[in-house]
């Protein structure tokens, strides 16, 4: 089967410029790309046609080649085109990289922007903190954008040079007759640039470990294992990449009096064994303070009684939960003659 000319493929002259030769190319890869035509075979073999007219085109050895000694020119020197799309897209990124603005014309570093690292704080708070809410301020150790020289990596008077081992690309290609392959640059690592002379501060990294002051509000309700986010105070995000979050993991401490439930607060209050028997009222303590309790005539030990309200504000909602009073009675010990001779008539009574 005869193939078709490559300057015809892409619409061009034989006198076109590389830019003009790469503006038809990405004007034709966008209309036919498999994304965009699901199931299009037609839109397919255009896509792989000129992916390979622009893969000769725009190398200007091939280009010399072709031009003299068309096809066949090509195909003794090894190159036999794309067998698919896992041929172009794995082996020939650098053209995509090249067209869509991933690296760049004349040799650009390929720029994908990164988020930051995200980081982590464990917070201890206390009971009452955590039923009522605070406002409190952390320091927090994080990596940032170096002071001395602006995240360059680079000394002072001196910048990061594009690599020479990959003319910027971060990738190098390698040829062997029908195979082509791209890998990372092993001089640059991928960055497409090379630091020859490092900051001292920073020793080339672009970036200094900082302690930073973050102010931060608990809400009301939080109880051990909530997590707060903190958006953008994480570490810097790279080649304007957005930063990344703090997140916030609470731990609440154990109170001498006070449990919880849920968003219930449960207690143990003592009674004596005439509250007990007669009932009566007792005061009882509370997130809010104290608060009166009325006990009814012939409590049990280990009976419960409920303070409406009482308990922790709901985190994402309103109200509160209640307080869980639990009562026990008190038995008196070390008892005068007078109350033991009281209680062993109260037992012949009863």
């Amino acid at each position: 089967m005869t193939k078709k000319d490559y300057y015809d493929i892409l619409n061009v002259d034989r006198s076109a410029t590389d830019d003009e030769i790469k503006k038809n190319y990405r004007s034709i890869a966008m209309q036919c790309h498999p994304d965009r035509n699901p199931g299009n075979k037609k839109a397919e073999e255009q896509f792989k046609e000129a992916a390979e007219a622009y893969e000769v085109l725009s190398d200007r050895e091939k280009r010399e080649i072709y031009d003299h000694y068309g096809h066949e020119g090509l195909n003794s020197t090894g190159f036999r085109g794309f067998n698919g799309f896992d041929d172009i897209f794995s082996h020939f990124s650098t053209i995509f990289d090249d067209v869509f603005g991933y690296g760049g014309a004349g040799g650009h570093s390929r720029s994908h922007a990164t988020a930051g690292a995200d980081l982590r704080y464990d917070l201890t708070i206390s009971f009452l903190d955590a039923a009522f809410g605070l406002t409190s301020k952390i320091d927090v150790v994080k990596l940032t954008t170096c002071s001395t020289c602006g995240g360059t990596g680079a000394a002072h008077g001196s910048s990061p040079e594009t690599c020479r081992t990959c003319k910027g690309r971060g990738q190098v290609i390698q040829s062997s007759g029908f195979f082509t392959i791209s890998s990372t640059c092993p001089h640059c690592h991928g960055h497409g640039k090379f630091i020859s002379k490092p900051c001292d501060h920073c020793r080339g990294t672009g970036k200094e470990q900082v302690s930073k002051t973050v102010q931060l509000k608990i809400p009301a309700g939080v109880e051990t294992g909530s997590r707060l986010r903190l958006r953008g105070e994480g570490e810097p995000g790279g080649k304007g990449g957005p930063d990344g979050d703090l997140y916030v993991f609470i731990s609440v401490e154990e109170h001498e009096f006070f449990t919880r439930s849920g968003n219930d607060v449960i207690c143990r209050v003592p009674i004596s064994i005439v509250n007990a028997a007669l009932g009566g009222t007792i005061e009882v303590p509370t997130l809010q303070g104290t608060e009166k309790l009325k006990i009814s005539k012939g409590t049990q030990n280990g009976n419960i009684f409920r303070l409406k309200g009482k308990g922790i504000p709901h985190i994402r909602g309103f109200g509160r939960g209640d307080q869980i009073v639990e009562v026990f009675v008190q038995i008196p010990t070390n008892l005068s003659r007078k109350q033991e001779e009281l209680l062993m008539e109260f037992e012949k009574l009863r």
